[in-house]
């Protein structure tokens, strides 16, 4: 793998970036021990594993350097002095934590992930991150990996991250006397494009550069001024975080949707706003003049398409928290999502990383400070669902129980949510900053009392 520069939506990421928001994505995968007298491995073999499994992913051998051309651009090299070792690290929990018992282990792994998730990757090296947390005594042991936005979006951060597992692992190692590949002949073709190419090039210009306009018009007309969403849900940062996490029973998610309509994400999109409507009547805080914003993001990635970086668009969704009937709550949303869909990932205000695809990169580099500070005037927190592979996980023969995704923070956002389906539980990663929101474990369980009421609800439909 040689130089490749960055996309411009990758660019903006890795200049969005300060440190008091770091711009990494992140996942608390937790393992049981492995069944059978040998119990599985143990921190230093994780350890080890992990680091024999990321050496082998190319994408991890990659760092970021400024280039000349184009202007205020930076690219992907290999970096030639990559020692693995940097980036993988053990942190300990007390003795008490490190058994699995009375959730002591959940509660000091997700305490500690919280802090590691405050510190920004080292820019000058491949910017990612892996801890090993607990693994003591034959109990249950954690892995954060921390990648970079620039690095990959959601849907590609975890095709990269998947390769420490066992079965992918396996899956990609040659087989013992397999016959090679034989390469592809392809015939030479000269690198001057011919006049259909040239027009068709300067055909698809044209319509993403009137795309990029309707997206950035849009932009302007959805900005708020004065904004006046839920209070709790911006806040100037303190640089801290804190991390607390939902288990949802995905069947009853799925039960949910063959009565309501409409998709799983929707269902899951309305017990958000149903958990941040509790959360707020329990605070004792006034509900909102305005419905907060979330700001789902849609992947624009093709099926089978594998490219690195980021392919992404967005959709705006208010959030009614007004709107004290949980059914009436997940029809609103289902509306304004199927209006969303009808539109497309490529209008709309919530596009905006479609519109930072099109910007040169110089405006990255001098602009994203003020888009940073923008990001209040167009939502109040972050929704991303992250697909994970179906089958049944496991890293040195421990079976992996829990992935928890977590997304970063913009500036002036005290919130972030992230959601992932693994095992018939819907794992849901809630990142904010420490010091705005210290009560984040009780939102957490707002979550879960959403779903069972529009569970309960059900049966009297």
């Amino acid at each position: 793998m040689g130089t490749e520069l960055l996309a411009p939506l990758d660019l903006a990421f890795w200049h969005l970036e300060s440190d008091a928001h770091p711009m990494h994505l992140g996942a608390l995968a937790v393992f049981s021990p492995a069944p059978g007298p040998a119990r599985g491995a143990d921190a230093d073999t994780v350890l080890e594993l992990l680091g024999t499994r990321a050496a082998a992913i190319p994408r991890l051998r990659m760092r970021v350097r400024d280039v000349l051309l184009p202007v205020g651009g930076a690219a992907w090299f290999v970096d030639k002095d990559f020692d693995v070792h940097r980036h993988i690290e053990r942190v300990r929990l007390t003795g008490a934590q490190s058994r699995d018992e009375g959730g002591e282990f959940m509660a000091g792994a997700t305490r500690l992930a919280g802090e590691l998730m405050e510190r920004p990757l080292e820019r000058g090296l491949p910017p990612w991150q892996m801890y090993v947390i607990g693994g003591l005594d034959g109990g249950p042991f954690a892995v954060l990996v921390k990648l970079h936005h620039a690095l990959a979006d959601g849907m590609r951060a975890v095709a990269i991250g998947a390769g420490i597992f066992d079965e992918i692992a396996a899956a990609g190692r040659p087989r013992t006397g397999a016959p090679a590949r034989r390469a592809r002949t392809v015939p030479p073709r000269s690198w001057m494009p011919g006049p259909r190419q040239v027009a068709g090039l300067a055909l698809g210009r044209i319509e993403d550069l009137g795309r990029a306009f309707g997206v950035g018009a849009s932009m302007v007309r959805a900005s708020r001024l004065d904004p006046r969403g839920a209070p709790a849900l911006t806040a100037s940062s303190s640089g801290t975080r804190r991390l607390a996490t939902a288990d949802l029973d995905l069947e009853a998610v799925r039960r949910i949707r063959r009565a309501a309509g409409g998709t799983t994400n929707d269902v899951l999109l309305a017990v958000v706003a149903g958990a941040l409507r509790r959360w707020m009547r329990e605070r004792g805080e006034p509900l909102p003049e305005e419905d907060p914003r979330a700001l789902v993001p849609v992947s624009r990635r093709r099926p089978g398409q594998t490219a690195s970086g980021n392919k992404l668009s967005a959709y705006l969704l208010g959030l009614p928290v007004g709107e004290p009937d949980p059914w009436r709550r997940l029809a609103l949303v289902r509306t304004a999502m199927d209006r969303n869909k009808a539109a497309g990932p490529f209008r709309g205000a919530g596009a905006v990383a479609v519109l930072a695809d099109q910007l040169p990169s110089l405006a990255h580099r001098f602009g994203a400070p003020l888009a940073g500070n923008a990001a209040r005037m167009l939502f109040d927190v972050l929704v991303t669902s992250v697909p994970l592979p179906r089958s049944a996980l496991s890293l040195g023969g421990c079976p992996l129980r829990a992935v928890y995704p977590m997304a970063p923070l913009a500036r002036g956002q005290s919130l972030a949510i992230a959601l992932s389906a693994y095992g018939g539980r819907v794992r849901v990663g809630l990142v904010a900053d420490g010091k705005a929101l210290p009560d984040l474990d009780r939102l957490a369980r707002c979550a879960d009392d959403e779903v069972a009421e529009l569970l309960a609800l059900l049966t009297t439909r």
